[in-house]
């Protein structure tokens, strides 16, 4: 498991953040986002493997899609106006002091 900000809107991988789904959600369409993300990305390596770029921009824009809906990538979910550190180094941001507060052996 990636530690998760206390806020709830990233986790960390390799000293990233990364957006978290909107926790806003309702099951059933979140769910509905995964299987779609899944079947895309199950597209992306069948057209890697076929070598198709036709077929590859297709399957990438069906992962963006699915992302987007999640929450994971386009306008934030948070309504407080607070930015978005999507994808940056977690030493450049302010959460750099609670990932150092984190035993060693919880940072990825």
């Amino acid at each position: 498991m990636y530690p998760t900000t206390p806020d709830g809107r990233y986790f960390v991988v390799k000293q990233r953040l990364w957006r978290c789904a909107n926790p806003a959600l309702e099951e059933a369409e979140r769910q509905r986002l995964v299987n779609d993300l899944m079947a895309a990305r199950r597209e992306v390596k069948a057209a890697k493997a076929c070598a198709d770029p036709a077929r590859m921009k297709a399957a990438r824009a069906n992962v963006q899609a699915a992302k987007v809906g999640l929450g994971e990538r386009g306008p934030v979910w948070w309504q407080d106006g607070s930015p978005d550190f999507n994808r940056y180094k977690v030493d450049n941001t302010p959460y750099a002091p609670w990932y150092r507060s984190l035993p060693a052996s919880d940072r990825t």
